[in-house]
């Protein structure tokens, strides 16, 4: 039995889930990955090793997850890193100061931070847009535009981005295409098929899907964009010890059945969230009148279980966050437990107050991960909260 490779697409993602990147332990016959402890290797003499130096560098347990992540993208090319944000941060390192990049507008508070409040100390520049147009994009790319960043589905607010468009724009102009995938996974979403360069996880949420890791990816088919990410990956050193890579490693495997749980819930909830009466409004691309259903049908398989949606006051919002009893008070997403919180406060409290309100996300907005429990229970609990609600 042999590893499948990224490039080896016979097999359905389902499979590929299991076994990509993964072969029983030669020295055992162990069906699961190792976990390999170690931050050296003993060298047979000056220069000759057998592939693994210095665990910054490599690690089997950490290649292993790479080749899987990049067999679930369709990339020829996978780097994991300590976070989520280590990952966008070594996509954005690839760039030099004086380099512009145009960025989604609604994006998660955290890369917004980086790139404001870090890396234009260095001299880069950002530009940020409503995504929901491509020819947005178009119009903000100035002669030092060297990237577009994105999220798709958007966090918090559900905007899509019209990948193909947005694409082929970036194509003409020679730009890199960067695609923040967390929140549709590879299971919903592949954009590297769309068109983009390179595809970027926290692999906190979904893809480990229990809420017990911490780590991000980043996936390419550039082979000279994949020689650069190697060395940032390794001079940087931002690299997930090998027992969070085996934790992920452990979540792709159910990955597949996860999301389609996850996205049979959150179609019922938020169908529940539309015909509830205290509810002002619903973000989710999965509901027939969200203004960009059709684009999500054409570029995704799936909708999943994020679900934003607005209660019309900070009070209401409060009191829904925190009179949930099955739904946990909490930053984060993806995992098995279904997750509630308040974007303003929580995940996007670093954006200007006014960027914010002119994408509205306002003060009642409320957002939840739907998890793998019962949807009645759910229902249940989301309904005796905004009881509570008043």
């Amino acid at each position: 039995m042999t590893h499948i490779s990224a490039d080896d697409l016979r097999f359905d993602i389902a499979t590929r889930a299991v076994h990509a990147g993964q072969e029983p332990d030669p020295s055992t016959g162990a069906i699961m990955t190792p976990i390999f402890q170690t931050s050296t290797y003993v060298q047979q003499k000056l220069g000759e090793h057998k592939g693994f130096e210095y665990a910054r560098t490599r690690n089997p347990t950490r290649d292993a997850l790479e080749r899987n992540l990049a067999s679930l993208e369709g990339a020829q090319h996978g780097f994991a890193f300590s976070s989520g944000m280590a990952a966008t941060e070594a996509v954005l390192k690839l760039l030099s100061s004086g380099d512009h990049v145009v960025s989604g507008e609604n994006l998660y508070g955290g890369s917004h931070r980086l790139m404001v409040q870090v890396l234009e100390r260095f001299g880069m520049s950002f530009t940020f847009v409503d995504e929901r147009d491509p020819k947005n994009f178009e119009r903000a790319i100035t002669s030092a535009t060297k990237m577009i960043y994105v999220e798709t589905p958007t966090n918090p607010m559900m905007r899509l981005v019209d990948l193909r468009a947005v694409a082929e724009l970036a194509a003409a102009r020679d730009l890199l295409v960067v695609v923040d995938n967390t929140f549709a996974t590879p299971i919903f979403q592949r954009p590297l098929e769309h068109g983009a360069d390179i595809v970027v996880h926290s692999t906190t949420k979904f893809l480990n899907g229990h809420s017990d890791m911490v780590g991000g990816a980043v996936l390419t088919s550039l082979d000279d964009v994949a020689e650069r990410l190697a060395f940032l990956q390794n001079a940087a050193g931002a690299v997930p010890g090998p027992f969070d890579c085996w934790l992920t490693l452990r979540g792709t495997k159910t990955l597949a059945l996860r999301m389609k749980r996850h996205d049979e819930s959150g179609r019922r909830l938020a169908q529940w969230l539309v015909e509830n009466p205290r509810v002002r409004r619903v973000y989710y691309p999965g509901l027939p009148d969200h203004p960009q259903h059709e684009l999500a049908c054409k570029q995704m398989q799936g909708f999943g279980g994020m679900i934003s949606f607005d209660m019309g006051s900070f009070d209401a919002a409060r009191a829904v966050a925190e009179g949930t009893r099955l739904f946990a008070l909490a930053e984060s997403l993806g995992g098995v437990e279904s997750l509630i919180g308040h974007p303003a406060t929580m995940t996007h409290a670093s954006m200007p107050a006014s960027l914010r309100e002119s994408m509205g996300l306002s003060q009642g907005l409320v957002r939840i991960s739907v998890g793998i429990e019962n949807a009645d229970d759910l229902l249940a609990d989301l309904e005796q909260a905004m009881e509570g609600a008043g």
